[in-house]
């Protein structure tokens, strides 16, 4: 059985991140398997794999398109039925996402990709005023340490804030193993 009215965003899985000065390779070991689950159980359960990928022309940094790393990060370079640029940290402002979902009866988003707390958070809450059921499929996103005066937060304490501020609010908080079983008992 197939789930017409979900989708799973991909959200910034892309070469540009491990370019960047805060990659942390070990967090990504962690997340990868996660990825990799919700990805190969929307497959399996005929979900539309949307991909976005983030760019800043004109940049020069890791995020410009004449750097060459605006495609998929290695190991998750799966076909997807659309994919969508996007120039700001939610997937719906500068694109067609909205409509496409729109003429094809999309109603859920699961959530999944990098950064927990910008781009996939951003997406979660315009999607969830747009009208959109969202679940956020927290340990399926990767993150890292961030430093404000002084003060350093952990990709874990980054996590549990967004989790807490989107929970009931925005979206439906969910773990990996949760939704793929959730996928599957759908298809039985």
């Amino acid at each position: 059985m197939s789930q017409p009215n979900t989708a799973l965003l991909l959200i910034d899985v892309q070469a540009s991140f491990p370019a960047r000065d805060y990659w942390v390779e070990s967090l990504a070991q962690a997340w990868r398997p996660k990825q990799r689950a919700v990805l190969n159980a929307a497959q399996a359960n005929s979900i539309p794999v949307i991909r976005i990928l983030h760019e800043e022309p004109g940049s020069q940094g890791a995020f410009d398109p004449k750097n060459g790393l605006i495609r998929p990060l290695d190991g998750f370079n799966d076909e997807v039925v659309v994919t969508y640029h996007k120039r700001v940290h939610n997937a719906f402002t500068d694109t067609s996402l909205e409509g496409w979902l729109r003429e094809r009866g999309i109603e859920r988003l699961a959530i999944s990709g990098i950064r927990t707390e910008q781009c996939c958070e951003t997406t979660a809450r315009v999607a969830s005023d747009l009208g959109f059921s969202v679940d956020f499929i927290s340990d399926a996103t990767l993150t890292f340490p961030m430093t404000r005066q002084g003060v350093t937060w952990s990709a874990d304490d980054i996590k549990a804030r967004t989790e807490l501020v989107l929970e009931g609010r925005f979206a439906r908080i969910i773990n990996t193993q949760d939704m793929v079983n959730e996928w599957q008992s759908t298809r039985e």
